[in-house]
């Protein structure tokens, strides 16, 4: 089953890095984002990837046209231009870039990747988001439901810190807690080819034309996940994952 990847968009909310570079290459731990999620699904066995491209999109094609040079001890000869490559080992990933469009929203840029794959299913999910999500359950779980589209629902992490109070005592101070109400969309998607009927063209929203629509006909399903999961929005959520990386805490890192 292939993975898709939405990396097209222009992280308006993160204009401190995407001013130079698409969102999903933010590096975190001197990775793009990108490769995170990629490394997760591979964790899984899913190592064929389509990246639905938009906003400098050309970066992150150059990033995979170099990414075997980039990542082994080479020996160029100066005088024919050959370049030989020292060690084997590699990422066993094959990845389709699909240029999708520079305004093509939401929805549009999955129509273009449904329509790529062709009859059958696909995981999709943003490539601004990571998590410890065990992907074969979440198949199993869309299997079982038999519907046209599975999301991850999450509950995430709250922005600021809470306190109970009581006879104005503190008696319960926790830092940045889980939300312990209300479920939102994580991505981390199975869809299957169907999706198309709902997806007239590019300027349609995956999430409040396509999945409400889907929704409202009784075929969306969500799997909730109540492990880590972290989306990267704003300069304070790279901070978050930066942070967690370096310290060797990093709950989306299901890889070896």
């Amino acid at each position: 089953m292939k993975v898709a990847i939405l990396a097209g968009g222009l992280g308006t909310r993160l204009a401190e890095e995407t001013v130079v570079r698409p969102k999903p290459m933010v590096e975190i731990g001197g990775q793009p984002l990108l490769w995170h999620i990629l490394k997760g699904y591979a964790a899984h066995g899913y190592r064929e990837f389509v990246v639905a491209l938009g906003y400098k999109g050309e970066q992150i094609k150059d990033y995979f046209l170099h990414f075997h040079f980039h990542s082994h001890s080479l020996t160029v000869d100066l005088k024919s231009g050959k370049v030989t490559v020292h060690d084997s080992d590699s990422e066993d990933w094959t990845v389709h870039l699909l240029d999708t469009g520079l305004a093509t929203n939401t929805g549009g840029r999955v129509k273009r990747v449904a329509e790529f794959v062709g009859k059958e299913p696909f995981m999709l999910t943003y490539g601004d988001g990571v998590g410890d999500v065990n992907i074969p359950k979440l198949l199993d779980f869309h299997r079982a439901q038999n519907k046209l589209v599975t999301l991850t629902a999450v509950r995430p992490s709250a922005r600021f810190g809470q306190i109970v109070i009581r006879d104005g005592q503190v008696t319960r101070f926790q830092e940045k807690p889980q939300i312990a109400e209300g479920w939102i969309n994580g991505g981390f998607f199975v869809v299957e080819p169907g999706v198309l009927d709902y997806l007239p063209g590019d300027s349609t929203s995956w999430e409040l034309e396509a999945l409400e629509r889907i929704a409202a006909d009784g075929r969306l399903a969500a799997y909730e996940h109540t492990g880590f999961w972290q989306c990267m929005d704003t300069l304070r959520d790279v901070n978050v994952l930066e942070k967690l990386w370096q310290e060797g805490k990093a709950p989306w890192k299901v890889w070896a």
